[in-house]
C-alpha cells in the first residue's frame, strides 16, 4: 500500500472519493445526488436556493450555484462547514458499499485531495494546503472500521 493516495477527478483512480462522484446522500429528509450538492446547498438559509441546488442535474452546476454571493451565505458558515462536510461524507460511505470498500482498502495511507485551486479542502497549488477533505476521509475510514 502506498503511503499517500491522491484523488481529484472522478475518472482518476480513487475518483469515488470526490464529492462530485455519483453517490447520493440522504440528508435533511431529502435525497441529494452528490455530497457536493448537499454541501453547496447548506451554505444558504434560503430554502428556495437550497432546492435549486439540490435539483441540479450535475455537481458542477450545484457548485456554481453554491459559489454565488447574490444570495447571502449563512452567518455561521465558517464555524459549521467542516461538520457539515464530515456528516455528508460519512453518510456517503455508509450508504454506498463500493466507495466504502475502496476507502477501507486504503489501509493507513494518507489521503489527499489533489485540488490545485483549493488550499482548504485540498492540497492547493503548492501541495501545502490544509487538505481538510482528505483528513475527513481518514476520519470516516477510522469510524467505519469501528
Amino acid at each position: 500500500m502506498t503511503d499517500t493516495i491522491y484523488f481529484y477527478a472522478q475518472t482518476d483512480p480513487y475518483g469515488e472519493f470526490s464529492n462530485f462522484a455519483p453517490f447520493g446522500v440522504d440528508k435533511e429528509g431529502l435525497w441529494w445526488r452528490t455530497v457536493e450538492h448537499y454541501f453547496q446547498a447548506m451554505k444558504f438559509q434560503d430554502i428556495a436556493h437550497r432546492e435549486r441546488i439540490r435539483m441540479c442535474s450535475r455537481p458542477k452546476q450545484a457548485k456554481a450555484l453554491g459559489m454565488t454571493r447574490d444570495i447571502p451565505i449563512r452567518s455561521d458558515w465558517e464555524e459549521v462547514k467542516d461538520g457539515i462536510m464530515m456528516e455528508a461524507v460519512l453518510d456517503k460511505f455508509t450508504l454506498h458499499r463500493g466507495p466504502r470498500d475502496l476507502l477501507l482498502s486504503t489501509g493507513d495511507a494518507q489521503i489527499v485531495e489533489n485540488a490545485p485551486m483549493d488550499a482548504y479542502w485540498g492540497c492547493g497549488p503548492d501541495g501545502q494546503g490544509l487538505n481538510r477533505l482528505g483528513e475527513i476521509l481518514v476520519q470516516v475510514r477510522d469510524e467505519l472500521r469501528g
